[in-house]
């Protein structure tokens, strides 16, 4: 019988379901992944091109979750293995994680919390706070959660302008946000959030230069990926007083270890990758992971592929 392997994450009782009337075996494993038998992978584990060489029956590896940086897709494709992602279920989720942290830095309220229970009683305690209204919010990456980060955004008050060199200028003013060159956009936005995939294009996009541009006192949010900031010049700019707040919802290395811990400073707030997460996503993530295996696995196209595979010979 063939088998479809889900990392230890995976609950084993949501695949097999969405699997079910298929002649598989669903099981959970662990990398470095291998198995003659082996026809699908469901895993946020890396899965690196030497895992697909030890997986010749490999017909489909399937994230759950919108990012597949943690995936070699080249490799699959040159050898007919389908990759998919989950792209729209947490978009709300996201978007409101990524308002929540920049509402917290703009009004101090994790400062303010800290400050109450170390025995203080000061509205100063965070330093001086904001209007929402006066914020001048830069969106990097005009996607799902981008644009609904901006829509937010609007509501509350707030001038929002985006950079997103896959989308057209119309289009993001279509949305009622203004374009802007990502240079641009940071000289004139007093808060920027991160919403752009992991590439080896945007690889530190944000770092000393980038940071330098912002006017002082800005916040940072990065709910996207670790990589894509300069994690110590942040934290330099953070120290100096040049931004006046980062949150973050992603790091480098996840979980933090003793030999790569978790940043602490002041004016910092950082979730464990946590802004995806609400029941009702959680949900839906595994099960439509596991639906394109089972499209794949029946010979459909599976609806939410990041690939064409080379036909094999």
């Amino acid at each position: 019988m063939a088998r479809v392997l889900c990392d230890p994450l995976v609950p084993l009782e949501c695949a097999r379901a969405a699997l079910a009337g298929l002649d598989v075996s669903v099981e959970s494993s662990t990398p470095p992944w291998s198995g003659d038998d082996v026809v699908g992978l469901l895993s946020w584990e890396p899965v690196t091109a030497a895992d697909i060489g030890r997986l010749p029956s490999l017909r489909v590896i399937a994230t759950p979750s919108v990012g597949v940086d943690h995936v070699d897709v080249e490799a699959a494709t040159r050898q007919g293995v389908w990759v998919c992602n989950v792209p729209e279920y947490c978009v709300d989720e996201m978007a409101d994680h990524a308002l929540a942290l920049l509402l917290a830095l703009v009004r101090g309220v994790v400062e303010l919390d800290r400050s109450v229970r170390a025995g203080l009683w000061s509205h100063q305690a965070a330093g001086t706070l904001r209007r929402l209204s006066d914020v001048r919010l830069g969106v990097i990456g005009f996607g799902r959660i981008g644009r609904a980060l901006a829509s937010r955004a609007h509501a509350l008050g707030m001038d929002v302008c985006a950079h997103d060199p896959f989308v057209s200028d119309d289009e993001i003013s279509a949305a009622g946000v203004r374009p802007a060159a990502l240079d641009d956009l940071l000289q004139g936005s007093t808060a920027i959030s991160l919403h752009s995939p992991l590439t080896p294009e945007t690889r530190r996009l944000i770092g000393s230069r980038e940071l330098a541009l912002l006017p002082y006192g800005a916040y940072v949010v990065n709910v996207s990926r670790g990589g894509l900031v300069d994690t110590s010049a942040l934290l330099e700019a953070l120290e100096s007083g040049r931004l006046g707040g980062v949150g973050l919802d992603v790091l480098h290395v996840e979980p933090p270890s003793r030999a790569s811990p978790a940043p602490a400073a002041p004016r910092l707030v950082v979730t464990p990758h946590a802004g995806w997460y609400s029941e009702q996503a959680e949900a839906a993530v595994f099960r439509r992971a596991a639906e394109s295996i089972h499209d794949v696995l029946e010979g459909r196209r599976p609806r939410d592929a990041v690939n064409e595979p080379v036909p094999q010979g």
